[in-house]
C-alpha cells in the first residue's frame, strides 16, 4: 500500500486543528477563581485578583475567604442600586447574596467588554474588581462606562485596575 504525501499532510493539518481546538474550548472552560479576602481585624478587604482577562463563556467563581466578614460580588449596573452601567449594555447583570467564609457564587461570560463589580458592604473600602471578556477594541464603545465615574466612591475608583494593565499580565493582584 503506498500512502501519497498529500495524505500524511493532510492528517497531520487535521490533527494541528484539532489539538488546537480542544486546547482553546478547554481553557474557555476553566473557571476563574477570585477570592474575596480581608484582614482579621477588618481594616482591609479586597478581591484576589482584583483583575482578570478570560476568554468569551469562561465562568468566575467569588468564594469567601475572609472569616471575619460577609461579601457580594456586584455588577455596577443601574438594577443594582441605582449604580452606574460599568459593563456591556448588552450583559446579564449579577449581583449575589452575602456570602457567608466558604460560600461561593458563580457567573458565566459570555459578550465581550469590560465588567466593573464591587462588594456592596465594602464598596467604600475600595472592594472593587475587573474582568475584561476578549479583546477590547480600538476604538469601540469599551471604555465609554469604565471612563464614566459619576455615583462611585473615590477609594472605589482608585482601586481599578487599568485595563491595560489587565490586557498585558491577564491577571492583576493587589493586597
Amino acid at each position: 500500500m503506498k500512502v501519497a504525501r498529500r495524505e500524511v499532510l493532510g492528517l497531520g493539518g487535521g490533527l494541528v486543528v484539532a489539538l488546537s481546538l480542544s486546547r482553546r474550548d478547554v481553557w474557555a472552560e476553566e473557571v476563574v477563581e477570585i477570592r474575596m479576602q480581608g484582614r482579621a481585624d477588618g481594616s482591609h478587604v479586597w478581591f484576589d485578583p482584583i483583575g482578570v482577562l478570560i476568554k468569551p463563556g469562561q465562568m468566575v467563581r467569588w468564594t469567601n475567604f475572609n472569616p471575619g466578614n460577609s461579601h457580594t460580588t456586584t455588577a455596577y449596573h443601574p438594577a443594582n442600586f441605582g449604580k452606574p452601567l460599568r459593563i456591556p449594555e448588552s450583559a446579564k447583570s449579577w449581583g449575589s447574596d452575602y456570602l457567608l467564609p466558604d460560600e461561593s457564587f458563580s457567573v458565566t461570560f459570555t459578550d465581550q467588554g469590560v465588567y466593573d463589580y464591587y462588594c456592596v458592604p465594602h464598596e467604600q473600602a475600595g472592594m472593587v474588581g475587573r474582568i475584561i471578556v476578549g479583546e477590547p477594541e480600538a476604538h469601540g464603545r469599551w471604555m465609554e462606562a469604565v471612563a464614566a465615574s459619576s455615583g462611585l466612591p473615590d477609594e472605589a475608583l482608585k482601586a481599578f485596575p487599568k485595563v491595560e494593565e489587565i490586557m498585558a499580565k491577564r491577571t492583576v493582584r493587589r493586597v
